[in-house]
């Protein structure tokens, strides 16, 4: 799992590389600043390796000036007593990669060309490839990623697992497969959305440079210590929200249930669900306190009636795709829309808003996973994969509303973008994302502005966190609710 890291802002790689342009146009040395990074990891990693006791380690250069950081890390190990064996991709056209180089032989470092290990290290270090990589890599790179990856072992990335797009997390195919990701000068988005969390392991800055003031975060990691406002002594029932969940088409129950146990587990004062009929039995068997009205005997006017006693409503678990459903969205959506209410969609009201697009209000909350996503947009799942962050705003642009791009390293957009660190690879299962439409209503119910949407989604991915503490294989969303209570009382 990654940890924290304490410095939030999150950048696109270019504007890295502008902001280090900026610093070397002041007569900083570029140089200077290649060895005050290495200098900085190879501390780091002294800690590490004397704390696990590692020894001896191979360090992977290539052709950039990604590789001067990974000479000059060599030399400050040797100089510490680690054994240190660097293997070397032909030397590029950097002046500083030179002189890293240079360095390195002088202090005494073994420089080996290629990348046929001449023996087993206790670690590895990636200086392969820096943040500017954009292409797919070619045959031959690909088989020098996967030889390392395949080395038993602690892997380490300097600035990134060399093969990941920096801003996306896409492997280009391939990636190293890092423990600890050693990334210069500010946090990069692809270290931790899309499939960056697979390859980045833990992550932590090097500081090394000033940020001015042309230097803009394109996100804000979301932080995971959050405070829900304290119960007063004198609530009841009706002090803290009453959420309405509507959806559960005749063959398609189990999403309302799952939904309004997320709720009342997230501490709302009262959940109604309307949903078919024929689920009611089920829904009381598992929760008593749930109260229920039939989707089939409403007329548009009981659903305006509804909507005008309930607090926040979460519409389209379940909801299906055929006739009825679409007459039942054509009744509830622009009754929704018209309404005040705090409002979340999801499933198949996405789908039907793909439809039919047109502008969400300001505080509706709409939840797609990539495939929903690429429907929405009218593109492929492949396209959304490749560029999330461009995904999640092209999203809030043809739509308005506030969004979530579910999937590792979530997207959270509300005037802002953020990305969720918390959660794991178990919640990879149905029903998780009804869970976080349930509790996205619940906590809006409650303290509407007062809790923030990338509050919620980080609830979510900590309470996931907490079920998966005893194993994340075979992890269930039903099993969600007491894990949702112990996250909203921490």
């Amino acid at each position: 799992m990654q940890q924290q890291v304490y410095h939030s802002p999150v950048y696109h790689s270019q504007s890295i590389q502008a902001w280090e342009q900026r610093w070397f146009a002041q007569q900083n040395s570029s140089y200077g600043l290649m060895q005050q990074v290495a200098w900085a990891i190879a501390q780091r990693l002294i800690v590490i390796f004397r704390e696990q006791g590692i020894e001896k380690a191979a360090i992977c250069c290539g052709q950039g000036n990604n590789a001067g950081d990974g000479y000059l890390t060599a030399k400050y190990l040797l100089q510490a007593g680690l054994r240190v064996d660097v293997y070397a991709a032909p030397l590029g056209m950097s002046k500083d990669l030179h002189a890293a180089e240079q360095e390195a032989r002088e202090a005494g470092v073994r420089i080996l060309s290629g990348f046929h290990f001449q023996q087993a290290y206790d670690a590895y270090i990636d200086a392969l490839f820096g943040i500017g990589l954009n292409r797919e890599l070619n045959a031959e790179w690909q088989s020098i990623i996967q030889r390392i990856d395949a080395q038993p072992g602690l892997k380490i990335a300097i600035d990134i697992p060399s093969g990941l797009n920096a801003n996306s997390g896409q492997p280009l195919p391939c990636a190293i497969k890092a423990d600890y990701t050693f990334t210069a000068l500010g946090l990069k988005a692809g270290l931790f959305t899309g499939q960056g969390k697979e390859y980045s392991g833990h992550v932590q800055v090097i500081d090394a440079i000033p940020a001015d003031a042309e230097l803009q975060p394109i996100a804000q990691l979301s932080p995971t210590d959050i405070h829900l406002p304290q119960r007063q002594a004198f609530g009841h029932k009706g002090s803290y929200g009453h959420v309405l969940i509507a959806g559960g088409h005749a063959t398609m129950g189990g999403a309302v249930i799952m939904a309004a146990e997320a709720a009342f587990h997230a501490g709302a004062g009262k959940v109604t669900v309307v949903c078919d009929a024929r689920h009611h039995t089920a829904i009381l068997s598992r929760a008593p306190n749930i109260m229920l009205r039939d989707m089939n005997a409403l007329s548009p006017e009981d659903v305006q009636g509804l909507i005008q006693h309930v607090d926040a409503i979460s519409f389209g678990m379940g909801l299906g795709r055929d006739d009825w459903a679409k007459q039942q969205f054509d009744i509830w959506f622009p009754l929704i829309q018209q309404s005040d209410l705090e409002a979340v969609l999801d499933a198949d009201a996405l789908w039907f808003l793909a439809e039919s697009p047109e502008q969400l209000k300001v505080n509706s909350y709409a939840t797609p996973h990539s495939g929903e996503a690429a429907k929405l947009l009218g593109i492929t799942v492949q396209e959304v994969g490749a560029d999330r962050i461009k995904a999640i705003h092209q999203l809030q642009e043809k739509y308005a509303g506030q969004w979530v791009l579910k999937g590792a390293g979530s997207l959270i957009l509300q005037d802002q973008l953020w990305i969720c660190t918390a959660g794991n690879a178990g919640m990879g299962t149905g029903g998780m994302g009804d869970v976080l439409a349930g509790m996205t209503a619940s906590l809006k119910a409650q303290f509407h502005q007062a809790v923030h949407l990338h509050e919620i989604v980080t609830l979510h991915a900590l309470a996931g966190d907490y079920l998966a503490q005893r194993g994340m294989r075979g992890l269930q969303a039903q099993d969600m609710a007491q894990a949702v209570y112990h996250a909203v009382n921490l």
